[in-house]
């Protein structure tokens, strides 16, 4: 199996990245993998797609960091038909390219689109992607499992309805991810409320939400593929995510520490709420971050912590991954026309 990984920008990657860790277990398993960015890609004058794409050479690596460094030699570089890889999978990060490079995100999903009309499995599916790069997508999973949220650009409507909601709420921008811009407010306290909701609006939307005590033990994030929980022999790939600091951004690159967790009913009756949609919208890999019983974000695009549920549980949860990869490139070979990129990609 031939599998590109798309990422924000090569030389930019880490060895702890959880794009790094896919990778290179594709290639322990036998397989050709390579890593390429968003401004890779070409269309060529005959209609074919090619990519710059960049892919170790060894057939083992004894880490990560080894895998990575052959990667980023200057002399690995390929020109590489599209047409002949098996699977494309999305893993740039939206929240990176915001502001530097906006085209870069749009290009991603355009080209994503492009590979799985030529027969390429592209993953997570690129047309509903498109829907994702703005929060609204959260809106539409049902809202028994979502806090209770207002978007507009009214500040007295979003003054109303922090005082609705006894005072506090958190204030974040309707695009962008990775923690950016998010901000816990309260109406009685807060002489700042008025300045904190101009900057947000100054590129956009905002979305305002109940703020959800159990927020201050940090959140969970929980890996789930093809609608359902990660796991192996039982372990399911989550973890909790808490900031040593009063900052309300739990996330890992915002300075969240993850410590192991023990997966709830609730937890479990919320993954079920929402697997219909994640299924039908193509959404192969997904973060859930969880607060309680509520969830908080749906992250489509490139969900990181893989390496943290291996130290935790000492699983490796890449493997399991790849070989769902290539279930699905076996079921494409028996279905070569029957079967759309976006049914194939929670198959």
């Amino acid at each position: 199996m031939k599998i590109g990984f798309v990422v924000n920008d090569v030389m930019s990657e880490k060895p702890v990245y959880t794009t790094t860790r896919l990778a290179m277990a594709a290639r322990q398993m036998g397989h050709e993998a390579f890593l390429m960015g968003i401004g890779d890609f070409a269309y060529e004058p005959d209609g074919s797609l090619t990519a710059r794409a960049r892919g170790g050479k060894a057939k083992n690596y004894r880490s990560l960091e080894r895998f990575l460094d052959d990667v980023q030699k200057p002399d690995v570089e390929q020109q590489l038909p599209l047409g002949e890889f098996d699977v494309v999978m999305l893993r740039n990060d939206p929240a990176e390219d915001a502001e530097d490079r906006p085209w870069a995100n749009t290009a991603a999903v355009a080209f994503g689109e492009l590979f799985a009309s030529s027969g390429v499995l592209v993953v997570n599916d690129p047309t509903n992607l498109a829907q994702a790069l703005s929060k609204a997508y959260f809106q539409h999973f049902p809202e028994a499992v979502r806090p209770q949220t207002l978007i507009t650009r009214d500040e007295d409507r979003i003054s109303g309805f922090i005082a609705d909601l006894g005072g506090r709420a958190v204030l974040k921008p309707l695009q962008g991810s990775g923690g950016s811009g998010v901000f816990l407010v309260n109406s009685e306290e807060s002489p700042n409320l008025s300045q904190i909701i101009e900057a947000i609006a100054r590129d956009g939307y905002v979305v305002a939400q109940e703020y959800l005590p159990a927020a201050s033990d940090g959140d969970v994030r929980m890996f789930v593929m093809n609608g359902r929980p990660l796991e192996i022999d039982g372990q399911i790939a989550a973890f909790r995510r808490k900031s040593n600091s009063d900052d309300l951004r739990s996330n890992m690159s915002a300075g969240g520490k993850a410590s192991k967790v023990a997966v709830t009913d609730e937890m479990l009756a919320l993954v079920e709420a929402v697997r219909p949609k994640l299924v039908a919208d193509g959404m192969f890999l997904v973060g859930l971050d969880i607060v309680g019983d509520k969830l908080m974000e749906v992250n489509v695009f490139s969900p990181g912590g893989l390496g943290s549920c291996e130290n935790l549980y000492g699983h490796d949860y890449a493997p399991p991954i790849i070989a769902d990869l290539e279930r699905k490139v076996g079921i494409k070979r028996h279905y070569p026309n029957e079967l759309t990129n976006l049914r194939l990609a929670t198959l």
